[in-house]
């Protein structure tokens, strides 16, 4: 194991899970992990569940956000901040009720600029109709820091948690837009390459596709995520790993914007690894699936698509397999080291 924090060990992938057991997970006894009849580090999802007394859910999720550079086309930090915090809270099955935030920035930074990014975060609280109930501010010294971080952290109610290792043989996997355009931004800027005026960030809150799957479908959502950090590559290990389970995954069925293909081919980077701010996966009821599909698709998602499904295969539960355009099957393995730097 590496001596020395590297930028791999905060994007997403294998090297992040490596260090979080070897600091944190393994060192905290099972008892501390989760509040009584709740859950938390015990399952790794996107946010912690505590039980309330009537029988519901207090859901809470904390998150920080670097993404380089501030601004970006389709959004930018306080945009992508409100939006990623929203959607954490809806992937566990919940209604977002408030949100707190911590504003980190560097002596020096342009109070404008700094306006405009808070601005982008607030709007969208605005047109969500949550509270902003509480935060911090804090100024760096320039020579320590270059920029501003926010952190943010979302609470939520759930009548019904979702739990990703409940997925099941037979169950369904569907992706509900186009992947990999915010991490694809992100990519080609950092690499100082000129973005095509279709390609932009997908960022944004998922309150309207998530609340009417929940009223109609609740029953029926054995798993549900926004692939952020390390992709739909790393949502779908963490899964297959979480549950014991095959998830075979379909490439010529992944909904990929052609002009993002065309960005990660040049750059060499695998679409399935880059971050989306504005999709969910979902694992959902084999028999339910199709019904879930159309009626994502009659509220707006045109774009959804069933890619995959779980299986029990014993030689490779806990593994994602990849069937390729010509028929070819290869391990979709998990991202490592460092794809994109201060992405979200």
């Amino acid at each position: 194991m590496e001596k020395k924090i590297t930028l791999a060990h905060g994007a997403g992938g294998l090297e992040t899970s490596e260090i979080l057991e070897r600091l944190i997970f393994r060192k905290i006894p099972y008892r501390l992990k989760r509040t009584e009849k709740g859950y938390g580090l015990d399952i790794l999802d996107d946010g912690a569940a505590i039980l309330l007394p009537d029988g519901k859910y207090f859901i809470v999720s904390t998150d920080s956000y670097t993404v380089k550079p501030l601004f970006f086309p389709g959004g930018n930090i306080g945009s992508l901040a409100a939006c990623g915090s929203i959607n954490d809270i809806l992937m566990m099955g919940a209604k977002p009720i408030a949100m707190l935030d911590n504003i980190i920035v560097s002596e020096g930074f342009p109070i404008k600029k700094l306006e405009i990014i808070i601005d982008s975060f607030i709007n969208i609280l605005e047109r969500e109709n949550i509270p902003l109930i509480n935060g911090d501010f804090k100024v760096l010294p320039n020579d320590n820091f270059d920029g501003v971080i926010l952190v943010t952290t979302a609470i939520g109610i759930a009548d019904k948690i979702i739990i990703d290792r409940e997925l099941k043989p037979g169950d369904k996997i569907i992706v509900t837009d186009y992947i990999g355009d915010h991490g694809t931004v992100i990519l080609a800027l950092q690499n100082e390459i000129d973005i095509d005026n279709k390609l932009k960030s997908d960022v944004k809150p998922l309150t309207n596709l998530m609340l009417p799957i929940f009223q109609k479908f609740s029953n029926h959502i054995h798993a549900a995520r926004d692939p952020t950090r390390g992709g739909l590559a790393m949502t779908l290990n963490d899964w297959a790993k979480d549950s014991n389970t095959t998830i075979l995954i379909y490439e010529e069925k992944i909904p990929i914007r052609k002009i993002v293909s065309a960005y990660t081919n040049m750059l060499g980077i695998d679409p399935l690894h880059l971050a989306s701010e504005g999709v969910a996966v979902l694992g959902v009821d084999d028999e339910r699936a199709e019904d879930i599909l159309n009626f994502i698709k009659s509220i707006g998602f045109k774009n959804a698509k069933i890619i995959g499904k779980v299986e029990d295969n014993e030689k490779y539960n806990g593994l994602v397999i990849l069937e390729s355009k010509i028929g070819g099957l290869r391990i979709l393995e998990p991202p490592t080291g460092t794809l994109v730097p201060r992405i979200c």
